[in-house]
């Protein structure tokens, strides 16, 4: 068993204004009162940051970007640099397929994020996943692999180890209400992405890289990805939308620790 507890995710996108925000995180971090062996992390759109860290100010709930800039600062307009975001979150999701799919992020480009969350004290939630198409032409392995090596390929192993996790979203499970089957989850996180962190990054990294399952998670089929060895926590979408949902999905994850 991993010395670190399970992590929930919530991954809100582009939902909620500041006040909705705020109401659905203050009944989250209410409701984590009752959990142990679980972290909660809330991601926010940009506008809503402060507002929802201060909605779950000593609570435990911990707080994540959805997304961020490479660079410190520059002409980029629209753009959130890392250092703005130092005081208002811990973490930031990095790569999510949606980004990947709509805004043209590249594997390159999630490896330089990854590497500026870090040196910025930021702890990066890493996305990978594979196409339908993908899957069903046998390159799923090989794709996650490929993405993994691209995230890591510019840390060292003391700056990333216990500092970043790793999600695997397949992307036909994305907002579809398809979920991948623990199996398909295991094969990917236990066979593929942890060796591949465990060759990139050394065996005590890997160990303590905590490996999210993301794609359709929800309250009805969180307790089967639970019981995966190989999966330490989830990557909620649009579950995390709704308190009660959100929080039956991480009561799943901290029943097994």
């Amino acid at each position: 068993m991993p010395d670190f507890p399970n992590i929930v995710a919530g991954n809100w996108k582009m939902n909620t204004d500041i006040a909705s925000g705020v109401s659905l995180a203050s009944a989250i971090a209410a409701g984590a009162a009752g959990l142990s062996g679980v972290s909660l992390i809330l991601g926010p759109p940009f506008v809503s940051l402060a507002a929802v860290r201060d909605a779950v100010a000593g609570s435990g709930v911990a707080v994540a970007a959805q997304n961020m800039h490479t660079d410190d600062s520059g002409a980029f307009t629209g753009e959130i640099a890392p250092p703005m975001l130092i005081g208002l979150c811990d973490y930031v999701i990095i790569g999510h397929s949606e980004r990947r799919q709509f805004f043209g992020e590249t594997d390159e480009s999630v490896g330089r994020k990854t590497a500026a969350a870090l040196s910025h004290g930021l702890r990066p939630i890493v996305c990978v996943g594979e196409t339908l198409d993908e899957r069903e032409s046998g390159q799923a392995a090989e794709v996650i692999r490929r993405q993994v090596v691209a995230a890591l390929t510019d840390l060292e192993p003391e700056s990333a180890q216990g500092k970043l996790a790793i999600a695997y979203e397949p992307v036909w499970a994305i907002g579809t209400g398809r979920a991948a089957t623990p199996e398909i989850a295991d094969a990917v996180m236990g066979g593929a992405i942890r060796p591949t962190v465990a060759a990139s990054l050394g065996a005590d990294a890997a160990a303590a890289t905590p490996l999210l399952y993301g794609g359709s998670v929800n309250p009805g089929n969180a307790a089967d990805f639970a019981t995966v060895p190989s999966i330490n926590g989830a990557l909620v979408g649009g579950a995390s939308l709704d308190a009660e949902s959100f929080l039956a999905v991480a009561a799943a994850f901290a029943a097994l620790q």
